[in-house]
């Protein structure tokens, strides 16, 4: 009985020690955030920066009060979209690929240089012809957040799904199993955190593609600010918009985390 008073009492301090910690990060984390945003205002302000080029945080402000007043919901909201139907269709397509080259290996050995090919080739040089093909539309920009996840979510699902531990699969297959139950039984459950780490990595990438994508053909969406920002030498517009893109990205991402914190609390086992 004294030996469990003593565990919990330690194990309320051990608790304690670490809220702590996680309050002096958080505090250090928005402390090193204002300092920062006070010295470009304080540099800007006294000349030792170029408020015109590098804007400064009072005229950000202002800047969103306008764009709030002119439709900056419906540009955040497109950019969202687009990148929400390029990731899921990148993640699916990409999975689905992994499968299939996991299924054989010998379409993977076929596959393989042109996948590693694909993998290094700056997408934004496919734009014009994707532009030709599908058209300058959302279906171009949709297609270049496509272009951009897809082959990084089937190099990273196949060595998943390659790398799974050959113990687990000898073992169902001496009572029998077939492939497709070694698959969906062992392989890809065994392999729920490498999804989620595929999808973190791609939710970034096809916020690139569509930021490239809009770049190249948008009248609407954060990149189209962007671009029109740098045209008509409003700087303010373009910082605020590469903010607001920061913190679209930074809420995207941890989406994904609350997700794969819900269904690895229900299947983690």
């Amino acid at each position: 009985m004294n030996e469990q008073k003593e565990l919990s009492s330690e194990r309320v301090v051990f608790l304690k020690k670490q809220r702590r910690r996680k309050q002096l990060i958080l505090f250090w984390q928005l402390g090193i955030l204002l300092g920062l945003i006070a010295l470009w205002e304080i540099s800007a302000r006294v000349g030792l920066i170029d408020s015109f080029i590098l804007s400064q945080p009072s005229r950000i402000f202002h800047t969103y009060v306008r764009m709030a007043q002119n439709d900056l919901l419906l540009h955040i909201g497109i950019t969202v979209y687009e990148t929400l139907v390029g990731f899921v269709l990148g993640v699916i397509t990409g999975t689905l690929l992994a499968i299939i080259l996991w299924w054989s290996s010998l379409i993977a050995k076929i596959s393989e240089p042109y996948l590693v090919v694909l993998n290094s080739l700056p997408k934004i040089a496919l734009g014009p012809v994707i532009i030709i093909i599908v058209g300058a539309g959302t279906e171009a920009i949709i297609f270049m957040a496509l272009a951009i996840s897809l082959i990084v979510t089937v190099l990273e699902m196949l060595n998943g799904f390659q790398h799974t531990d050959q113990e687990y699969i000898k073992m169902v297959t001496t009572f029998g199993a077939s492939k497709l139950q070694i698959f969906t039984k062992v392989v890809f459950p065994y392999n729920i955190s490498t999804l989620f780490n595929s999808l973190k990595i791609n939710i970034g990438l096809s916020l690139v593609g569509v930021i490239a994508g809009e770049f190249l053909v948008s009248k609407a969406g954060l990149g189209y600010l962007i671009v029109y920002g740098g045209q008509v030498f409003q700087l303010d517009l373009v910082m605020a918009s590469v903010i607001i893109l920061a913190v679209v990205a930074a809420v995207m991402y941890e989406a994904v985390v609350l997700l794969q914190r819900a269904v690895m609390k229900l299947y983690g086992h």
